[in-house]
């Protein structure tokens, strides 16, 4: 079954676009360089671009550069990303030419936020979450399930455009189970009464 709809909102948002020319900045609360395996451990470690971020409990890398290189994070990892961000237990994150390319976040489950025009925050849950800087898309793989305060909508694969919040559920029409989507209708407000009309003197 194949699933593309606006479910979380009526059309393209005014998002935040991420600055890939922006430097790269790096702070933590201790490192240690290992020159035997030429691995760097970090404690305590928030990492930022633009109106990227990532903060983690640790952090490993294989060398301090960021033009071709991937980073694992682990302990309550936060990413935050244009207007969404995104928490989880483990990490990596890919540079690719002195930007953050990609993150995958894992977690028992992993999850993701963003505020929508219209106030509402829509959340979404799974196993694994991977989120493509280029192409502002989040892709929640296993037991995936996403709302926006009123619907939501489940299924194995769900992959949520965040500027045009948009989501396509089973996009390869590969998973068995296909999607599930819980409709809630809207709360009717209560019907003001009419004013008595006022009798005219004779």
């Amino acid at each position: 079954m194949l699933l593309g709809c606006a479910l979380l909102a009526g059309g393209p948002a005014d998002a935040a676009q991420h600055d890939a020319q922006a430097p790269i900045n790096l702070e933590a609360a201790s490192t240690d360089f290992d020159y035997r395996n030429n691995t760097l451990l970090f404690r305590r470690v928030k990492i930022s671009q633009g109106t990227l971020q990532v903060e983690a409990q640790e952090a490993s890398a294989t060398g301090l550069e960021f033009e071709n290189s991937q980073w694992s994070f682990k302990g309550q990892v936060r990413i935050t990303v244009p207007d969404g961000k995104l928490a989880s237990d483990l990490a990596t994150v890919a540079f690719r030419d002195n930007e953050i390319a990609r993150a995958v976040v894992q977690g028992g489950p992993a999850t993701f936020e963003q505020r929508l025009e219209d106030g509402r925050l829509a959340k979404g849950r799974a196993k694994s979450i991977e989120y493509d800087v280029r192409a502002g898309t989040a892709r929640l793989v296993g037991d995936a399930w996403l709302s926006d305060s009123r619907n939501e909508i489940s299924g194995n694969t769900l992959v949520y455009d965040i500027a045009r919040q948009r989501v396509a559920a089973n996009p390869d029409e590969t998973d068995p189970g296909g999607v599930r989507i819980t409709i809630n209708p809207q709360e009717k407000k209560p019907a003001t009464p009419a004013p008595t009309p006022k009798e005219q003197a004779p």
